[in-house]
């Protein structure tokens, strides 16, 4: 099996008497360390897509395995275990809270964990030194760039180890030269640490950065990088 796999799966949801169709049979699979870019137009259901592999959503039907488990099988309280460990998000706006310090901002995620203060610190320092901010540690959101808070989300994101990165739009907010910067982040994070990274993106120069890009439309994966019929 693969690392991730997407079997037959349909996402519809419900408003009123109408019945939104947004993922439509779709299968998909990644292998351990693939860089996957996703592309499409706005609704065509990149963002439910990555939600659904990170276990924040589930499907109306077909399956879901990511890392050896199938998603559909766990309660809410082990999903919440698994996501902590296994996935990392990033996101376009970062969410940041601004009245705490980037390395307590980083340091969030390690709340759930047993790890005590001290470790806890080490370890989110760690993180702001893999994405080179380090130094601006003591630093609140409000005294950072975009790029910088960006940086740090995926400090954030990294610093539960998690084998998985999904980033919805992660440089969607940016300028051209933050952006390229967040880019080669997430390239050294896949190429040197072996994360599994996948971005739903607009853009295409962001889309080159990966080493497979595929399109949505209307919910049914229409192509791959060579402009093949995806499975």
């Amino acid at each position: 099996m693969a690392f991730i796999e997407l079997h037959d799966v349909v996402k519809n949801y419900v408003k009123g008497s109408e019945t939104v169709h947004v993922l439509q049979n779709l299968s998909l699979s990644l292998e351990q360390g693939e860089f996957l870019a996703l592309m499409g137009p706005s609704g065509s259901g990149k963002s439910t897509l990555l939600n659904l592999i990170g276990g924040i959503d589930t499907p109306s039907s077909g399956t879901v395995s990511v890392a050896g488990s199938e998603l559909s099988t766990m309660s809410s309280s082990q999903l919440a275990r698994w996501r902590s460990e296994t996935i990392g998000f990033v996101f376009q706006f970062y969410n940041l809270l601004p009245f705490l310090t980037a390395q307590r901002n980083v340091e969030l995620p390690l709340l759930l964990t047993n790890l005590g203060g001290k470790q806890r610190k080490e370890n989110s320092l760690t993180a702001l030194r893999t994405v080179s901010l380090e130094d601006r540690s003591a630093h609140k959101p409000g005294e950072l760039s975009g790029g910088q808070q960006q940086r740090v989300a995926i400090a954030r994101a990294i610093v539960a180890d998690p084998q998985i990165l999904v980033c919805d739009e992660p440089t969607g907010d940016l300028d051209r030269q933050s952006a390229r910067e967040i880019l080669d982040l997430l390239t050294l994070l896949n190429e040197e640490f072996g994360k599994t990274v996948i971005i739903v993106t607009h853009d295409p120069i962001a889309a080159e950065q990966a080493q497979r890009t595929l399109h949505l439309d209307k919910g049914i994966l229409v192509e791959n990088s060579e402009g093949e019929q995806a499975a």
